[in-house]
């Protein structure tokens, strides 16, 4: 019902033809806004009646629609076919792919935050009031990055990543504390820069197409369909620096150096499910766009500057991440840096940008969601556990809790790239594809600095799980090192398999991801389409 409201009001605004639709336009139709609009609606929910625990299983049931959503777009556009709303919304297989991403990643969260914001509720680490902001955001948050990667539009496309921004920047701060203040206020201000560089690069593209010798349907125009079209015609000078922009603009929310520096803290700071979303999909929206522009990029400029550019960016942010990594002693930062180094290799699969480099970073995005999605809510319970983010004050995990320490030994060795995980496929064919570009010197760096990430997070993570456990230390719990409350030491005990449930099928996924490879033919589709060079 609620999709056909907003049908019915796009077509009052001329975006939907009136009348009766062909069934391929209905079917596109409600693809399309589902992903959108039923979120939103959960956020109305939790706005109108507060947290309570059905109103955050809607939400788990709106991420859901999300993740079916996807499927059926996968399904609908994994020939090459496109889906489209008027102007307003798009989708074709690169879309497809990263709804699942969302979709998949949602769902373990949300349904991890049922029993996070309980837990904080009854320890009275929350509020009634910080239960229903954070209800009403997350779902919020879901429905902004959805609606990102549906954009027709790169300006609505830029207009979505910002407001992702907004609706972060408090979840970042949900715990309050003179911490949580400061990465908040990092957060806002590093992105705010990030985002009006990008928006001064999307700006000159617009320019760019404004002054391209009024090639048809290209003069002025932020429509991606039509600059990839025309994208040849645009001005190299305007577009060189254009590009530099938006590398640097949408890089600051990718996580890549050199305006990086508010991952770490946002990521560490923020309730553990937003992390997961944040780690698990925001920095992959973001490289979405970067990917769009990629396309535009390559046919207007020298491939080989633009190559060049991600290769700096990507290979810098995996020397960064791996050197914080070495001697990093919170957990939970460790996961941040690790998401700055998977995102690194992300980028470096765009600047080999072979359909093949292509393919491998999208399952690679896929694989790094679900996984971070796992290892931050797991961290979450930890935690709880604890009472500290300190590897040195967490001991005896596999004692202490079998089933959490089994999940995050899993998502931890996932992360790893081993296998049967997807991630090791995704890496895999990354160095393939780079090797056959001809930057096997890429690939010797890259294998250098993983074996230093692999040490860096093995070893602690080792202590942490097998570690001895000493039932009268609390860790650093007194000594300023968490944010929980005394409280809730050992609520967690409370708490047994429903919140292992979603990491568990997380896991699953993984490796129905990397042994069965249901979504080749998917990946192959959209590496087709941005996959140039």
């Amino acid at each position: 019902m609620a999709t056909g409201t907003a049908m019915a009001m796009l077509m009052a605004n001329g975006l939907l033809p009136q009348g009766p639709l062909p069934d391929r336009g209905v079917t596109a139709a409600v693809v399309l806004l589902v992903p959108v609009v039923v979120p939103a609606l959960a956020a109305g929910l939790a706005a109108v009646l507060g947290w309570r625990r059905w109103v955050a299983w809607v939400a788990v049931a709106a991420s859901a629609a999300v993740l079916v959503a996807g499927i059926a777009a996968a399904v609908a556009t994994v020939d090459g076919s496109v889906l489209a709303v008027g102007g307003v919304l798009r989708a074709d297989a690169l879309t497809s792919a990263m709804l699942l991403v969302i979709g998949g990643v949602s769902v373990i969260a949300t349904w991890a935050s049922v029993e996070y914001i309980g837990g904080e509720l009854g320890a009275q680490k929350t509020t009634a009031r910080g239960a229903r902001r954070y209800a009403i955001l997350v779902a919020l948050f879901i429905s902004t990055m959805a609606g990102t990667v549906l954009a027709a539009n790169l300006g609505v496309m830029w207009a979505g990543i910002e407001a992702t921004t907004i609706v972060t920047a408090f979840l970042v701060g949900h715990h309050g504390g003179r911490r949580a203040v400061e990465a908040t206020w990092k957060y806002v201000i590093i992105c705010s820069v990030g985002i009006a560089l990008a928006y001064l690069g999307t700006v000159l593209v617009y320019y760019a197409s404004q002054h391209s010798g009024g090639a048809d349907g290209l003069k002025g125009t932020l429509d991606w369909t039509t600059l990839v079209a025309h994208a040849d015609r645009l001005d190299p000078g305007v577009m060189r620096i254009a590009v530099v922009l938006l590398v640097l603009g949408f890089g600051t929310k990718v996580g890549l150096v050199p305006l990086h520096s508010w991952l770490p803290d946002a990521h560490s700071e923020a309730p553990a499910p937003v992390s997961a979303l944040m780690s698990g999909v925001l920095l992959s929206v973001a490289g979405y766009a970067l990917l769009r522009y990629r396309v535009i990029a390559v046919a207007a400029l020298d491939p080989a500057f633009v190559r060049a550019l991600l290769l700096v960016v990507g290979i810098g942010s995996v020397v960064f991440a791996a050197s914080m990594m070495i001697a990093q002693r919170d957990y939970k930062r460790l996961l941040a840096y690790s998401s700055m180094e998977h995102m690194g290799l992300v980028t470096i699969g765009m600047a080999v940008g072979t359909p093949l480099a292509i393919a491998a970073l999208l399952l690679h995005v896929l694989g790094h969601g679900l996984a971070k999605a796992v290892l931050f809510c797991a961290s979450g319970q930890v935690l709880e556990l604890t009472g500290t983010t300190r590897m040195d004050g967490v001991r005896g995990l596999l004692v202490r809790r079998p089933a959490l320490a089994g999940v995050f030994a899993l998502g931890i060795a996932a992360l790893l790239g081993l296998p049967p995980f997807s991630l090791f496929a995704s890496e895999l064919a990354l160095a393939r594809a780079t090797a056959g570009a001809g930057l096997s010197w890429v690939v010797g760096v890259a294998l250098v600095l993983l074996l230093v990430v692999f040490v860096a997070i093995a070893r602690p993570v080792a202590g942490m799980l097998f570690g001895p456990y000493d039932a009268t230390d609390r860790g650093h719990a007194d000594h300023g090192d968490t944010h929980e409350h005394p409280a809730s030491v050992g609520a967690a005990t409370a708490r047994r398999w429903p919140s292992i449930v979603p990491l568990a099928l997380g896991l699953v996924a993984l490796v129905a991801l990397g042994v069965a490879a249901p979504l080749d033919g998917l990946l192959q589709s959209a590496a087709a389409i941005v996959g140039t060079r």
